[in-house]
């Protein structure tokens, strides 16, 4: 399957480490080798990248790994196939516009034959399950919203609809309108705060370190998810199957453990 990132920050914030770390499993340590995404939300515009090229070795990747970019909300995907053909169409993360907002999608795992009827306002690009779950998503959201929620009105809402899509599948996914930041585990993602003392974290997959502390201010802090957590030196948690997190301003904000499909979910404020 993929691997994702993801990125929530209260200030504008370069992921050039972090992505370091993603792209080496893009080829390198991982066999991810079937294209890599990454885009930069600033909450009301956007960057997206994608290459359907290896990351390890791709000329995208090594600009991004050098150029530092900055948002509060970034995401990433690094793609083992599982369904679509190996081209720039089903690369992650996938865009839309909802509701005057940018919106951005990556997604980990298999739906199967996951097909569901769509009602033409977002219909998918290319063949992955993945970009299909995303339009069926927005479709859902397009029911019941008139008006652009923000997270406090979205994220109840998310919790109802992520079991219907985990059911067919794993399902680990990432959604942005770089405000906020909404993640879902089915099976495997883990989050870390950085934040004033900072850590000097070290990556798993390359030999790099960074001291946090020369590159952020003591009010400065961020949220970074991962499918597996991208270096030791810090404290990742785990996801819970099932659970859905949202982030925003670098903090976790909110989770709910999501239930099966038809029964209501459990939710705490974070």
């Amino acid at each position: 399957m993929c691997e994702l990132l993801g990125l929530n920050s209260n200030v504008p914030t370069a992921a050039t480490f972090s992505f370091s770390g993603l792209s080496a499993r893009g080829g390198r340590t991982g066999d991810h080798v079937d294209g890599f995404g990454m885009a930069f939300h600033d909450g009301e515009g956007c960057r997206v990248f994608r290459d359907d090229g290896r990351a390890c070795d791709s000329p995208v990747a090594d600009f991004l790994r050098r150029q530092p970019l900055r948002a509060r909300t970034v995401v990433a995907h690094v793609r083992k196939a599982t369904q679509g053909a190996v081209d720039l169409s089903n690369c992650h993360p996938f865009q839309r516009e909802w509701l005057g907002r940018h919106w951005l999608f990556c997604h980990n795992g298999d739906l199967g034959a996951f097909r569901p009827p769509l009602d033409g306002g977002a219909l998918p690009l290319g063949s992955t399950d993945s970009e299909w779950a995303f339009c069926w998503l927005l479709t859902q959201l397009g029911r019941r919203f008139a008006t652009t929620p923000e997270w406090p009105e979205l994220a109840p809402v998310l919790a109802e609809l992520m079991p219907q899509l985990a059911a067919h599948g794993v399902f680990n996914m990432l959604l942005t309108d770089g405000r906020a930041l909404y993640a879902h585990a089915s099976t495997k993602l883990s989050w870390v705060q950085r934040r004033h003392p900072y850590a000097r974290p070290r990556l798993v997959d390359c030999d790099l370190e960074i001291d946090l502390a020369t590159a952020n201010g003591p009010s400065d802090r961020m949220i970074v998810v991962a499918t597996r957590p991208l270096t030791v030196g810090e404290s990742w948690h785990a996801f819970e199957p099932g659970e859905l997190r949202v982030f925003s301003a670098g903090q976790s904000v909110w989770h709910a453990q999501t239930a099966p499909a038809g029964a209501n979910a459990e939710m705490a404020a974070a």
